[in-house]
């Protein structure tokens, strides 16, 4: 094998919660993420001169050890002395810098390439062990699925199958930067925590119902006061008939939840013309997902 195609897949946090800030300055959250069905292209083939060497249809992204994906690729490498190079093709249709863990998602796409086709046979949760090295959310890139984050991220259980349903995801025409909403996050008796427990029974209960009611983002409170376009955005997703709408990450992409499709369709399509949004897709679930 010399060539390997995968997909990364977008994830949104269904419930995002901070406990607190731990000794080495990270943040200690409590997450439940969904994996959907939008995603990068990865393309990994070898070459014989050793390098790596990364390409995508972005200018503005980084090709070189500032990119996730090739400090994935460096990882691997190092550790089991590979002398071939390789060269990594990264098409981007996830939205940069919107809450959606894109760049998480495409280093964790290339760990799995790597893995295969270099044959270094390492499990799934080794891939993950070595994903922390890289960045919080990569473990649960690797892993996919619905899961609940614990620690910095990185503590992940995997949960039932989220129910099937219809999302709209709109970005808006900013950039978040997570470090400057996490520096400005205030934790106190005000805080208004989401029900992540809740949450978790309504996925083992099988109702969207009960997962739209309790639809929660600690940071919002941040994010949503810098750029007031987030609450406008989760307030005609509601309008439009989404049964919840919150802001996924540390933003500024929206997600409303959808039990019809047609919805959905007619909400999209007004998002595309209320200068709401930079970017919006109609999207479903992708539980775990396919190569």
């Amino acid at each position: 094998m010399n060539y390997i195609g995968l997909k990364a897949y977008a994830k949104i946090n269904l419930g995002l919660d901070v406990l607190g800030t731990l000794d080495n300055g990270y943040h200690e959250v409590r997450m439940i993420m969904q994996s959907v069905d939008l995603y990068d292209k990865v393309g990994l083939r070898k070459n014989t001169d050793g390098r790596i060497n990364v390409s995508t249809n972005l200018p503005f992204l980084p090709v070189n050890k500032d990119n996730l994906v090739y400090k994935a690729a460096a990882l691997l490498k190092e550790e089991f002395g590979i002398k071939d190079g390789v060269d990594i093709s990264l098409y981007k249709f996830i939205p940069v810098a919107a809450g959606l863990a894109g760049g998480s998602s495409d280093a964790a796409a290339v760990l799995r390439g790597m893995n295969r086709l270099f044959r270094l046979r390492l499990s799934v949760e080794e891939l993950m062990e070595r994903g922390v090295k890289i960045g919080a959310d990569v473990p649960y890139c690797v892993m996919r699925g619905t899961a609940l984050a614990e620690g910095i991220g990185e503590r992940l259980t995997r949960l039932k199958r989220c129910p099937a349903c219809k999302l709209v995801i709109g970005k808006p025409a900013v950039s978040v930067s997570t470090k400057y909403v996490y520096d400005r996050l205030i934790l106190d008796e005000n805080t208004k925590h989401p029900d992540i427990d809740g949450i978790i029974d309504g996925i083992n209960n099988g109702s969207i119902y009960e997962i739209a009611d309790r639809l929660g983002n600690v940071l919002e409170s941040v994010t949503e006061n810098a750029y007031p376009v987030i609450g406008e955005l989760k307030a005609e997703m509601k309008k439009m008939g989404a049964l919840n709408a919150i802001m996924s990450g540390s933003g500024p992409t929206v997600f409303g939840i959808f039990d019809d499709a047609e919805k959905a369709e007619a909400c999209n399509g007004v998002l595309k013309k209320s200068g709401l949004t930079k970017t919006s897709y109609v999207v479903g679930l992708a539980n775990g997902g396919t190569e």
